[in-house]
């Protein structure tokens, strides 16, 4: 890959790759040192985008690798207590990035989340526990069906279904206790 390339693939793809980072890490300063670390992966190991699946799906894969390679570091480990509730300050434009105008109406639950501010519904997302966060932002944010989330996190296409389930239903809960 040449830098040419390396500057199309970050132009293409680097928002999606530190926005995942973010939905994972919910710190925006571990998504930045993180997204430049999977372009600076991407760059050296081309070679082993064999294409069984989308690139998109690769990038993500090294984003994902690289979340919790960090989160076993000591480092991690060490600078974790006391960030962990909070959310960065830079959540609230965050939340308008990401949903704006990505959120489909696909199903009952997202037609109803429609009618719902933007803003409130991400910071439900955010909330809820990383495994079904991270499902359902592939879905919604990213438009992944469950067998691509299945190859990605490592998860069986049944675990995948059920998380995407049980997290629907907690964030309509949680927004109709918010009504």
């Amino acid at each position: 890959m040449d830098e040419d390339t390396l500057r199309a693939v970050m132009e293409r793809f680097g928002g999606d790759v530190w926005n995942y980072i973010y939905y994972l890490t919910s710190n925006c300063e571990q998504a930045d040192g993180l997204a430049q670390e999977v372009f600076v992966k991407c760059y050296y190991r081309i070679e082993t985008y064999r294409g069984g699946s989308s690139f998109q799906t690769w990038l993500f894969s090294i984003a994902r690798n690289a979340v919790f390679s960090y989160r076993k570091s000591r480092f991690f480990r060490k600078s974790l207590w006391g960030d962990i509730a909070a959310l960065p300050d830079g959540m609230e434009k965050i939340g308008v990035n990401a949903g704006g105008g990505a959120v489909v109406a696909a199903s009952a639950e997202m037609q109803y989340f429609s009618s719902m501010h933007v803003n409130e519904i991400w910071d439900v997302i955010m909330k809820l526990p990383a495994g079904f966060r991270e499902a359902l932002v592939l879905d919604l944010k990213y438009g992944m069906s469950a067998k691509d989330i299945a190859e990605l996190t490592g998860w069986s296409q049944g675990t995948v279904k059920s998380r995407l389930h049980r997290a629907r239903r907690k964030v309509q809960t949680k927004l109709k206790e918010m009504e």
